[in-house]
Parts: C-alpha cells; structure tokens; sequence
C-alpha cells in the first residue's frame, strides 16, 4: 500500500513538474522579442524574430532598422497622414530661396540628375536613412548659398562618412552636368544659383515626405520608386514627370 501511496506521489509530481515545465516553454516563445512582456503576434525583420503589435508601432523606424519589404511597415505608411507644411521647421526648409514655378519645369532635367545622384548614394549605402540625405542637402545648399551670395567657395564639413559620399556624388554630378553642356552646346549655361534652387526643391520635397522618424527611409523609397533597378521600363521623361510632380 505504501509503495502504491508513492507512486502516485511520484506520478503527480512528474506531472506537475512538466506542466510547469511546458508551461514555461510556452510563455517563452509567445514573449514579444523586443519588451519581452507581450505576447509575439508578428514577425520582425528588422530583430528577426517575433515582436509584439505595440512595440513594432511604436519602435517602428525608432530604434527599429524596418527593411522597405516589411508588410506592417507598408500597410502603416498607407494609413500614414501626410506632413503638413506648417509642421514643419520653416528655417530648415531655407525661405529665403525663392523658387518660381516655372523654374521647376525649365530646369527639369538638372532636378532629375540631382535626384538620380541622391538614388546613387542610397543604392551604394543601404545604411542611409532620410534623414542623412537631409542633412547632406542642408549642408550642401549652405554651401551653394554662401557661393551664389559672395563667390566663396565653403565646405562645412560633414563627420558621417554617408553623407559626404552623398555630397561628393552630387558634386560629381554637377561637374558632369557641365561638361555635358559644354561637349553639347560649347558652354555650360547651369549657374550656381540654379543648383541651388533645384537643391533647395528636393530639400523640401525630402521634408514633405519623410515621417521625421529616426530611422525613417520614406523619401529613400521614393527615390527608388522613380528610378528602378531596370530603367527600360521607364523613359526618362516619365521618371522626371513623376518626380516634378509627386
């Protein structure tokens, strides 16, 4: 009787120690990746694993790298409001710059190629986000500023490495932009004043549509929406269209 008594003991405990065993198992694998608090309900390239809804809202191009493939970052961005002009910070959109409407369409091919060149960079270095292209054009129309305004030629210098390889590939740009010209016409008519303008454009088409979030990459997207990995399938003027208007 007594060796019975304790095999049901024994039994019980094993039991018991396996329900706890599998219920800890269990809870483990539906924990959220990132708070480890909330259970996982989707999966996270960007950690590679399984996350909660709450924190890949709210991480979302915060702390998390979100790869363009990403169907929650896709859907968000479809449901994502706009930004509204007066959101914005106005002097870091440069007012100062006026640009004529009609400027935009005279000059359609330089803000093309000042795109492509942007596109160049990004597709170079996937590390890049909106917001290195912003500041690299903010530092770049300084530059064009300074230029137009006292003929002073002034770099102001740049620590990321991203961002002066995306000022030297719109440098570069230029310089071929001209000799263009120059090989087509005998001159170069493209005054420093019209790279500016155009510059100052993309800038504040780069605010317009990024989200302003950290790790954001919303303009980047743009960018490769207007020049695909098979340029076949779109003309040049098609892809400059799309660009001029958005």
């Amino acid at each position: 009787m007594a060796f019975f008594v304790g095999m049901v003991a024994f039994l019980a405990c094993t039991k018991m120690a396996d329900f706890a065993w599998d219920n800890w198992i269990r809870s483990y694998r539906v924990s959220c990746a990132i708070c480890e608090k909330r259970k996982e309900k989707r999966f996270c390239l960007a950690v590679h694993g399984r996350i909660c809804p709450q924190c890949c809202g709210e991480q979302r191009e915060v702390t998390l790298d979100c790869p363009r493939e990403c169907t929650y970052l896709q859907q968000a961005r479809e449901h994502e409001k706009p930004r509204q002009i007066e959101d914005l910070d106005r002097s870091a959109l440069f007012p100062q710059v006026a640009i004529p409407e009609q400027f935009i369409y005279e000059h359609e091919h330089l803000v093309v190629g000042l795109s492509y060149a942007l596109f160049k960079s990004v597709n170079s270095d996937h590390s890049l986000m909106d917001m290195d292209l912003i500041a690299a054009l903010s530092s770049l129309i300084s530059s064009y500023e300074t230029l137009v305004n006292s003929g002073l030629v002034y770099e102001i210098p740049s620590t990321s490495i991203g961002r002066q390889a995306v000022i030297a590939e719109v440098h570069k740009m230029v310089k071929e932009y001209r000799e263009a010209e120059q090989k087509h016409l005998g001159y170069s008519r493209l005054k420093d004043g019209d790279v500016l303008k155009a510059l100052v454009f993309i800038l504040r088409m780069a605010y317009g549509r990024t989200s302003g979030r950290p790790k954001a990459r919303v303009f980047i997207d743009f960018l490769f929406a207007q020049f695909p990995d098979k340029p076949s399938k779109a003309a040049p003027d098609e892809v400059g269209s799309r660009i001029i208007t958005p």
